[in-house]
Formats: C-alpha cells, sequence, structure tokens
C-alpha cells in the first residue's frame, strides 16, 4: 500500500512559485527521510500534505484517500511546532485535550504509556511553562502519537535534545515503524536520517532533485571508490608485476607495506585487485572502501 502520494504537486504565492511539481510516493511502513536547505519548500510541502495551505496545482493521498479529507486526518499524526502549545496546561492535559479532539479520547493509563515512550512520565503533571526546550520537543512527539494514528509526520524530532534523548526517539521511531506505521520525517541531522531512513528524497528550490536508498543515492554520487587493502607480505620476486599491474587497474596508487590504497572508478574493479594480490602468493587480510556520506551528498547538490 502507498501512504503518501502526490502527482504534480505545486504551490505559488501569486507569481512566485515554491513547490514545483512534485511527485512522490512513500510506501506504507517506512521512515522516509525528507530533506533539504532552508527555503527549499519542504515546509510548504509538508503543509500541503497535512492539509493547512492547499494546492495551487497537482493531487495528493494519504493511506490510499485523496486529499483533502477531513476523514483520513484522524489516522495521521503531526508533530506540532513547541511554540503552540499551552504554557498552563500540564503534559497529561495537553494528551487528553489533543486526542479529544481527534475524536479518540486517550485515557489516564495510555497517556501515562505515551509519555513513558518518550521519557517525560516523571513529568506528567508538570506545567508546560516550566518546561525545558527539548522537553517541548518530546511532548509534541508525544501529541503526533497519542491517537494511535498510522501515518506520522515528524519535523526535526531530535533538534535541542541530548544524545540520551535523542537515541531514546530514534528507538520510539523504529518501534512505530515496527508496529507498521509509517513515518515521514525531516532532520538537519544527517547521520540520523542516514541511520533511520529506509529512503531519503533530496529537495532543492522546489523541486525534489534526487530520492532512494542510501545504496541507490550513493550509486549516483559516486563517480570513483578509494579502496584501502591490507594484505600478508607479497614475495619480492612478485612485487613488480603486482606494481605495474595496480598502477593499470586505477590513481593515486599508493603501496605501503601492508597496504595498498588505491582509487578505482567501478567496484567490480576491488574484486580484480584482491585476486591479483592473491594470485602474487599474498592474503588480502581487510577491505576498506570509502563511501560517500550523506553529507558528501547532500553538499553536492
Amino acid at each position: 500500500m502507498i501512504a503518501i502520494e502526490t502527482k504534480q504537486l505545486k504551490k505559488s504565492y501569486g507569481s512566485v512559485p515554491i513547490v514545483k511539481g512534485i511527485d512522490l510516493f512513500v510506501e506504507k511502513g517506512e521512515i522516509f527521510g525528507f530533506l533539504g536547505r532552508n527555503g527549499a519548500g519542504k515546509s510548504t510541502f509538508i503543509n500541503m500534505l497535512t492539509g493547512i495551505i492547499q494546492p495551487s496545482f497537482g493531487t495528493y493521498s494519504l493511506l490510499g484517500v485523496k486529499g483533502p479529507n477531513d476523514q483520513v486526518k484522524k489516522r495521521v499524526g503531526v508533530m506540532p511546532d513547541y511554540s503552540t502549545l499551552y504554557g498552563s496546561l500540564t503534559a497529561i492535559e495537553h494528551l487528553k485535550y489533543l486526542s479529544a479532539l481527534s475524536g479518540q479520547p486517550a485515557g489516564m493509563e495510555w497517556c501515562l504509556e505515551v509519555l513513558k515512550l518518550v521519557g517525560l512520565e516523571s513529568h506528567a503533571r508538570k506545567k508546560v511553562a516550566k518546561f525545558s526546550f527539548g522537553m517541548k520537543k518530546k511532548l509534541g512527539i508525544a501529541l503526533a502519537i497519542i491517537h494511535d494514528p498510522e501515518l506520522l509526520f515528524l519535523d526535526e524530532p531530535t533538534s535541542g535534545l541530548d544524545a540520551e534523548s535523542a537515541i531514546q526517539i530514534h528507538t520510539l521511531i523504529r518501534g512505530l515503524q515496527k508496529r507498521g506505521k509509517t513515518i515521514f520525517m525531516t532532520s538537519h541531522n544527517l547521520a540520523e536520517v542516514e541511520k533511520l531512513c529506509t529512503r531519503i528524497a533530496i529537495m532543492k528550490e522546489g523541486r525534489i532533485v534526487n530520492s532512494g536508498t542510501m545504496d541507490e543515492l550513493r550509486a549516483l554520487y559516486r563517480s570513483t571508490i578509494k579502496v584501502k587493502i591490507k594484505h600478508s607480505p607479497v614475495p619480492n620476486s612478485e612485487q613488480l608485476n603486482l606494481h605495474q599491474w595496480l598502477e593499470s587497474a586505477g590513481t593515486d596508487l599508493e603501496m605501503n607495506d601492508p597496504y595498498v590504497t588505491i582509487t578505482v572508478k567501478d567496484e567490480k574493479k576491488i574484486a580484480e585487485i584482491i585476486r591479483a594480490i592473491q594470485q602474487c602468493r599474498a592474503d588480502v587480510l581487510r577491505v576498506e572502501v570509502e563511501e560517500p556520506s550523506l553529507e558528501d551528498i547532500f553538499l553536492d547538490e
């Protein structure tokens, strides 16, 4: 099942186009990462999907239902901006209020369970005015999941959190995925996206410039591969032959016993290099491949 699908979705304000025709799909059960620099159009795109603003052109559907649709909103969770929280209400009161608005009033036991999931169980009856920024972020996630939605939109779920809290939220997101939930998340923490997301889309100036798994994105952006191989001693009689063969196999060759470092254009060359070393009566002990990170790919845009 497709959880999110857009076809030529566009949004303009007057003569200024913000989102310029996005075709995108997210499968049910994915953790989908949505990246882009500030001003790329990410928030406008998400606001169309969540019904805050209307598209200028194109169509979208959520959980198989064509939008906008008020009924499907009950199956969707959106992490609110921390500034929209009410300082005079406690965490529990927030959860009870929002779940009642969704038409699925939550009992005390479930509210406490959700607060435990985000690490706020000991602050259940504290007024939000006394919450730190990080605690408000956690409460925002709790509000997004209180009505047990099938599809979640999380905007920067761990920004402002300490390392321990961020790990806790990562565990929660993975747990939600295991329960069949679909998570659509934005983040400026590229290492987080690389670690969590099944697929990723990169948005630039109102368009999706690339999308896919990390392996697919690496394949698109990787023009060369740097390989470092640790090996057992190569017999003196074989060293010249090996050196000459390696020079023809790639570039930037360095041979500092017991290591060979070389840059190749095709990963199939790695297997050939391993065989060549073995044919020179040396054992290959370790192979390290330098892959482009999501940060490398993102900054290349």
